[in-house]
């Protein structure tokens, strides 16, 4: 059933007027957090008229149509006695692969998938699963946008051919249109054309429209970063390093997604994470239970261990997984 046919049911003019009714991919951007992922920048219109953006990442697409599929299925609806609803097919997961080149590549599916979702029955856009993934949240508020660039005007038209050097670099052709993605330092822009993003010399083109002063051309537009101290612990020494993730203080990691972090800082995969605890000691960590206390003991000795305003008060100690001389072993 289209979208059309929906608004001419007397079933969809009962809906109320902040359920979701469209739903467009505006841009992905780049979270650098304790593990690096790509979210999608969602433009959502409502019954009402209203417009807004929210942030979703594509496993937040996956846990919704799990949850639909367990409500809406022919044989799951019998059993709970619910109306049955045939879902719209979601892309599957990819498991390898360049992480932007697999979020770009999903912006046609999902794009199509919300919006066969959003074009089922009336009484569907009613499901609670369904509206909390359209509404948005007090953090989806409060983030703006870096580009949207499926969304914004053309900016940027090409005046001389140009070839780049290397996969960084675009190929430009006299009289293509580029939209501008942000700022790369005095002569450089990165931008996308023909469905190609990537850098290129501001001196090869011309503007047709700049970018609103709130955004001008992505300056101005720093990340708050939080700082993790962390250390690797081997025979041959200690290797000591500040890792900085967009990742608010209070944010309390996945033992998964640390342990996949420290993989790639020190390039060795073999390890195992570790905090000291109240008298020193190393204390292996191996779930998200060990995460959560290595946290709240680390609060405990704040007042006693000075840190900068932006480094997060516990800090990780990286082991060889082998390696249990480093642990007190007395009794």
């Amino acid at each position: 059933m289209s979208l059309q046919q929906l608004r001419d049911e007397s079933d969809f003019d009962q809906l109320p007027h902040n359920v979701a009714v469209t739903a467009t991919i505006a841009d992905i951007e780049e979270k650098k957090g304790f593990i690096d992922y790509y979210r999608f920048v969602i433009e959502v219109k409502t019954k009402g008229g209203s417009k807004y953006f929210i942030y979703r990442r594509y496993r937040e697409f996956f846990t919704l149509h799990q949850t639909l599929e367990s409500k809406y299925s022919p044989e799951e609806s019998d059993r709970q006695g619910q109306n049955t609803c045939p879902l719209p097919p979601l892309p599957g997961k990819v498991f390898l692969g360049n992480k932007r080149e697999i979020a770009e590549g999903r912006i046609p599916e999902l794009n199509t998938y919300m919006k066969r979702l959003l074009g089922l029955p009336a009484w569907f856009l009613l499901d609670d699963t369904l509206r909390m993934f359209f509404y948005q949240t007090d953090q989806d508020s409060q983030q703006q946008p870096r580009a949207l660039r499926r969304l914004r005007p053309q900016t940027r038209k090409v005046m001389f051919d140009f070839r780049g050097n290397g996969k960084e670099e675009l190929n430009l052709k006299k009289g293509e249109v580029i939209f501008l993605l942000q700022r790369v330092n005095a002569d450089w822009l990165e931008g996308t054309v023909n469905n190609q993003t990537g850098i290129f010399p501001q001196s090869f083109v011309k503007i047709i429209k700049p970018l609103p002063d709130s955004n001008t051309e992505g300056e101005g537009e720093g990340h708050t970063y939080s700082c993790l101290r962390c250390f690797l612990l081997t025979p041959s020494g200690v290797d000591t390093r500040d890792v900085c993730v967009e990742e608010e203080l209070t944010t309390q990691p996945t033992y998964k997604d640390l342990l996949f972090h420290m993989r790639n800082v020190f390039k060795v995969n073999d390890i195992a994470l570790n905090y000291r605890d109240m008298e020193g000691d190393l204390i292996r960590v191996v779930d998200d239970e060990d995460i959560q206390l290595m946290i709240k003991e680390s609060r405990g000795q704040e007042s006693k261990i000075k840190r900068p305003v932006n480094q997060f008060p516990w800090e990780l100690y990286v082991t060889l997984a082998s390696d249990f001389s480093v642990y007190n072993t007395e009794l």
